[in-house]
């Protein structure tokens, strides 16, 4: 059993190797073949490493509880798949203005959701002592489940509002009382976008953070659409960039100023969304692994 499970690892492990073997060999001759064996590559690959963090993110998040550190969990497991990922795939994120609005805690933190790939923008991007929430049927996902409840994230339950209200507050009030930060994509589902999109904003970040009365931290990622891209089978390699705007304050608001908030809020990502866009000349921005830019001023920041 030992040596079949051996066995089964090793061969996860090394068939993304063969994959972009293979994709290198076929290039030449045949670019689409040449893409999809380099969409499988890595797609194998992100998978392998998150299970592989997951795991390790398990023990972890155990022995951190235990020794006062709980809060750490997910900020520790996180780097450990950026720089995972960062070896088995070429892809990064990189934060290239305003890093030093994540030093602000505690706080909701809020991003655009454009693919699969916003796993690792949270591996990179993510400040500590800082946690996530997701929807409740993600709590029994094995591995992945486990770590999420050993590391404090915070289980919504989309289909009652009842207890999502109730989940809202007692984040609120967690983190009020151990300085902890949330991290919520306000579109609620992953929008694929293939331009400088946003899909419309759910309340319930706003909610949080007018309760707990901390500040909203917006985090704008520019489309990656050129890195992957689901429906044309593209995932090659890749450094994404990332802004961090200013916080926005929520001392003193209440439910009446939700709307207003999540509003002004969207625009003011929006805006900066299209403005990095507009700066490659409408392309996707991320650029390639080996440190080439499709546009200077990106070039010159990072």
């Amino acid at each position: 059993m030992g040596g079949l499970l051996s066995t089964t690892l090793l061969a996860v492990i090394l068939s993304p190797l063969l994959f972009h073997v293979l994709s290198a060999a076929t290039s030449p001759v045949a670019p689409p073949v040449s893409r999809m064996l380099s969409f499988v590559a890595r797609a194998i690959a992100s998978f392998t490493s998150l299970i592989i963090c997951a795991a390790y993110g398990v023990v972890a998040s155990a022995v951190l509880r235990v020794v006062g550190y709980g809060g750490l969990s997910q900020y520790v497991v996180a780097r450990a798949f950026k720089w995972t990922m960062w070896f088995s795939t070429g892809v990064t994120f990189k934060v290239v203005e305003g890093e030093e609005y994540l030093k602000t805690r505690p706080a909701v933190l809020i991003g655009n959701h454009q693919t699969e790939l916003d796993v690792l923008m949270l591996g990179c991007v993510f400040p500590p002592y800082t946690s996530v929430s997701a929807k409740k049927s993600l709590k029994y996902v094995p591995v992945l489940g486990w770590f999420m409840s050993l590391s404090k994230s915070v289980f919504i339950d989309r289909a009652n509002r009842t207890n999502a209200r109730a989940a809202f507050d007692g984040a609120a009030k967690f983190m009020r009382e151990h300085a902890q930060s949330v991290y919520i994509f306000p579109e609620g589902t992953r929008s694929y976008a293939e331009g400088p999109e946003l899909l419309p904003f759910k309340k319930g970040a706003f909610h949080l953070a007018v309760q707990a009365q901390v500040p909203i931290i917006p985090i704008v990622v520019a489309n990656y659409s050129n890195v992957l891209n689901i429906k044309r089978r593209v995932f090659g390699s890749g450094v994404v960039p990332v802004k961090v705007l200013p916080p926005v304050q929520t001392a003193g608001l209440t439910t009446a100023d939700v709307d207003r908030l999540t509003t002004e809020t969207r625009e003011d990502m929006l805006v900066t969304l299209r403005g990095m866009a507009k700066s490659a000349n409408g392309a996707p921005m991320a650029m390639k692994a080996d440190g080439g830019v499709p546009h200077e001023p990106v070039k010159k920041e990072l």
